[in-house]
């Protein structure tokens, strides 16, 4: 999935880590995130997320 990295960043802005897989989702979604961002955060696994770096780590390797 090709995601602009930096249309996530401002799409999780506002996110307090560590944050769970829903929390990055729900906030995503609230901040309008575009269809392609979503799908990508949706995909991530289960756990907590302790950055953006590492929701960006997770995300490039679903691509």
């Amino acid at each position: 999935m090709n995601v602009n990295p930096i249309e996530m960043q401002k799409a999780l802005g506002g996110v307090s880590y560590p944050a769970s897989k829903r929390e990055i989702v729900e906030t995503a979604k609230s901040h309008g995130a575009s269809k392609e961002i979503k799908q990508a955060l949706s995909s991530l696994p289960e756990k907590e997320y302790d950055s953006p770096a590492a929701v960006n780590k997770e995300v490039s390797k679903g691509s």
